[in-house]
Parts: structure tokens; sequence; C-alpha cells
């Protein structure tokens, strides 16, 4: 894919994620993870765990590239019709908008309750006990991770390898979201799926730390990115929330309950405590993001065109 065709096809699919959203019902991701429990609880057993967890990412990410090679060979000049449809799929910038809103207006009416089970459907702690301030952490932390998995290292992907490479990118994603817990389950079976997700959002999670310090408070955001980003667990995750919470001016991380388990996490970010009309400003930094890269595409296709 050459010239303007990669940066009119992402354009778009973006379009059509702003229109549509994502899909209510028979989402490909929805289905790809029921077969993905299918599989694990196949292979998921108690000798070389590890290879049985290789075995399955293959599997499950090979096998769908390759129906995606045929289904494009099968179309032909219309190939492109597929490619929007597939990178429409794997970006997911207004479902998490919409997430995030329902939460910001939840603690705009009061309901602390409804903001509460709002967020708990986009993060994994527990969050029946949290305070208003609590729920608009985690929101804008949601929203700043995001943001680099479910949007821009889709598109990234799109740009260097097409919709093979979009696919691939949300699929391990997704592989990693469900199996990469160092549990006992998960900890020897999920760690392909893990490294993996590790390798293809190396470049995108600082391309992602890039653009959100560059359209926000830039010193502020470039300091944090520095100095906090290696304290994080995730290697990835690090780099894109220390340079969103500065670029936003809040302090994000701190103290959080993972299945009734307190953890104390390093702060980010530099400021004050989040509140519910922050996550507007968080929702609005990915989407400033998001046309950023789409003009840069733009731009670069029509150069070398």
């Amino acid at each position: 894919m050459t010239g303007m065709a990669a940066p009119l096809i992402a354009v778009l699919a973006a379009i059509l994620d702003r229109l549509l959203g994502e899909p209510r019902r028979w989402h490909p991701l929805v289905g790809f993870g029921r077969l993905a429990q299918q599989v694990e609880a196949q292979l998921n057993g108690s000798a070389s765990r590890r290879w049985r967890g290789v075995l399955a990412v293959v599997l499950l990410v090979g096998g769908f590239i390759f129906l995606i090679f045929l289904m494009r060979h099968s179309l032909g000049v219309w190939g492109w019709l597929l490619d929007a449809a597939l990178l429409y799929l794997a970006i997911g910038a207004a479902s998490l908008k919409q997430h995030a809103d329902a939460v910001r207006w939840a603690l705009a009416d009061g309901d602390l309750d409804a903001a509460r089970r709002n967020v708990g459907l986009i993060v994994s702690r527990d969050t029946m006990d949290m305070d208003e301030t609590a729920v608009a952490t985690a929101t804008i932390e949601s929203v700043l991770e995001n943001g680099c998995d479910a949007v821009f290292g889709a598109l990234f992907w799109f740009f260097v390898a097409g919709a093979p490479g979009a696919v691939a990118y949300r699929l391990a994603n997704t592989l990693d979201a469900m199996w990469g817990y160092k549990t006992a389950r998960y900890l020897h079976f999920g760690w392909a799926a893990a490294r993996l997700d590790d390798l293809l959002n190396w470049i995108p999670a600082r391309l992602v730390a890039l653009t959100y310090s560059i359209l926000g408070n830039t010193g502020v955001a470039w300091r944090c990115w520095r100095s906090q980003a290696a304290g994080w667990e995730s290697p990835n995750a690090g780099p894109v929330m220390a340079a969103g919470a500065g670029a936003l001016a809040l302090q994000l991380g701190g103290t959080a309950i993972y299945h009734g388990q307190r953890e104390s996490r390093p702060d980010l970010g530099a400021g004050r405590a989040p509140e519910a009309a922050d996550i507007a400003r968080a929702t609005a930094l990915v989407d400033r993001g998001v046309m950023l890269w789409l003009v840069l595409a733009l731009i670069g296709g029509w150069l070398i065109a």
C-alpha cells in the first residue's frame, strides 16, 4: 500500500468510527475473545505451558492474518474496502470516548454509584469503594493507556503493514488483555501473548507519549516521561501515562485495589488531582492526537505520491 491509499483509508476508517461507533452486536473482537477462551481451555495444560501459549498465539493470530490475505486476494482491486472495514473495527476511539463520557456524566450528576459501575467497565481494579477523585483518576488513566492500545497502535501498524498489521496488533492486544496476568493459570501460558504485545507496542507507545507531550503541557509532559516512566510496571504504559498525565497537568497513579489487594503504584504526572471535567480533557487529547496523525499521514502520502 503506497502513496495516498493508506492515509485516505485511515481517514475513512476514522470517520466510520466517529459516525457509527463500536458495533453493539457481533463485534469480531468479541467473537475472537470467545474463540480464544476455547483455545486456552484446550491448550492450557499442566506441562509445557509456555510453549502451549506460543502455539495458541500462532494459531489464533496467524490463522486470522492468513484468512485476511485470502480475502484481500479474492477481492482484487476492491480490497481497499476490506482494509477500511478492518481498520474501522480495529480502532476504538468512539467507544473509548463513550465509556469515558458515561463516567463523566454520572459524576456531574452526583451519582457516584453509577460512576463506579461505569468505570468498572473499562478498568480491572476494584471500583465499589472509590471516591470521586479515584473514579476520575481511573477513567483518565484508562483513556490515556487505551488511547495507545485501541487507537494509535492500530493506526501505526496499519501504516506499517496495512490491514493485516492493524488486525494482528489488535488480536495480540486482546490476547494480552485476556492472558497477560501473573497468576498461576496465566503466568507461563500467557507469556507469549504478553511479550508479543510488548513488542508490537514499543514504538507506538513512545510515539503516543510524544504526541501527548506535543499537544499538551509539553515541558511538564517531557519531564514526567523522563523521570517517571521507568518506575511503572509496564514498559509501554509507563511512557504513555506519564507523558499523558504531565500533558494534562494532573496527578495520576498512586494506590489502587486489584482483586481485593491494595497496590501502591508510583505517582504519575504533576499538578492537582483529577476532577470529572478532566475526563473530557483526556478524551480531547486523544482526539487531537488522532487528527494530528491523520494530517501527518496525508501530508506524507502526498509527498511520496
